[in-house]
């Protein structure tokens, strides 16, 4: 029986976070098995406030504040608001869910669940703190984030994370998560966009055909641990070595700042460019403070790129022992530098790589996601 979902996000594309993509190829998949998506978000790029995709996904943009550049945008709750609110209460719902629990607008959507009657779920994406890389200011809005979840769990009891390193994070705020609904990726669509061959990164930046590439993609930020990354790079020092950062942020600058003629910055490219980069690499690197179930690093393995990123997050559910890549227990350069060395000099780089692809094959797949989504409206 058909079943109708609204997905509520804080942030949705163009911006190409991890809960962006989440919740827009969750989408597709639950259209692809015959039910109904409304996607409820923020206008942050000031774009229509309604439209139906070429998936079918009805997305409504509300009006808001864009704080942070974006990052934490806060509802308007003006005319045109009061009015896309009002055709939302119009439709009917099976299940409304929310994606991370620490915004103003998924306080909204639990009060609108309430108000309309809905089962309501919160889906937990992180597994610490919200950073803005500066100490005082991370206090403040880890303090924000306490005082908003709070509000939530009054209003919505079943929460579930999309690694169970995310779940075990919801404890910190007093959440016992009922399951997990894992990030996944869309294997056909990588595959496809690896045929295209958009670009080949090798041949056009001159690297021989025996270097090692070592790639890593998302956000620039400190979290991520883009410095420490840079720093081993530069502390390995060899010729036969290249280094790529494909995405933009606040730290590109200070990383250009820091590299050489061997470090490549690509700003933000398209899932097609990223499939291709990621196919013309050796190595992807992921040394990170916080992660709940990394994209990019489920997009690395379908790729057949050796992973390696740190014990923070989901990962580690995935890559459980160096059969299937490294996870380092911190991100210090010194860690890092341990992990790169070791990848390029071990002999099972290729069998690493295939033992992860056929274990992100039998459970970090869309389809997986969906149908354990539609179960808990059943």
């Amino acid at each position: 029986m058909k079943k109708s979902f609204c997905l509520f996000c804080a942030n949705y594309l163009p911006n190409l976070g991890g809960v962006e993509r989440y919740v827009y190829n969750l989408s597709k998949q639950l259209i692809a098995l015959g039910h109904d998506v409304t996607v409820v978000t923020s206008n942050v790029f000031d774009l229509p406030s309604y439209e139906v995709d070429e998936n079918g996904i009805e997305i409504y943009r509300m009006p808001c504040h864009n704080f942070m550049k974006g990052r934490y945008p806060i509802l308007k709750k003006n005319a045109e608001f009061k009015e896309l609110d009002t055709k939302l209460c119009q439709k009917h719902f099976d299940l409304v869910v929310i994606n991370a629990r620490f915004y103003i607008h998924s306080l909204y959507a639990a009060k609108f669940a309430e108000r309309n009657n809905i089962k309501c779920i919160t889906i937990e994406h992180g597994s610490t703190h919200l950073s803005v890389d500066n100490k005082i200011l991370d206090l403040v809005v880890a303090q924000v984030e306490h005082f908003v979840t709070m509000l939530l769990k009054k209003r919505c009891s079943d929460y579930y994370a999309v690694s169970k390193a995310a779940g075990k994070w919801s404890e910190h705020f007093g959440i016992k998560s009922k399951g997990t609904l894992y990030n996944a990726i869309d294997l056909e669509g990588v595959k496809a966009a690896a045929e295209k061959k958009v670009y080949d990164y090798r041949k056009e930046y001159n690297i021989p055909e025996n270097a090692t590439v070592i790639t890593f993609t998302g956000r620039l930020l400190k979290i991520k641990g883009v410095y420490e990354l840079l720093d081993a790079f530069k502390d390995i020092n060899r010729d036969d070595l290249y280094l790529f950062y494909a995405g933009d942020g606040p730290e590109m600058d200070g990383l250009k700042a820091k590299s050489n003629d061997r470090v490549v910055f690509l700003g933000q490219i398209d899932f097609e460019h990223v499939i291709s980069l990621l196919k013309a690499s050796d190595i992807y690197c992921l040394p990170s403070v916080s992660e709940g179930m990394s994209t990019s690093v489920l997009e690395a393995i379908a790729t057949h790129t050796f992973v390696i990123t740190t014990y923070n997050g989901g990962a580690r559910e995935l890559i459980t022992s160096e059969e299937y890549g490294i996870i380092t227990k911190g991100n210090t350069v010194n860690e890092t530098k341990a992990a790169i060395e070791k990848a390029m000099e071990t002999s099972c780089r290729n069998k690493a790589c295939n033992n992860a692809y056929q274990r992100l094959v039998d459970g970090f797949t869309w389809q997986k996601t969906a149908e354990n989504l539609i179960s808990l409206v059943k």
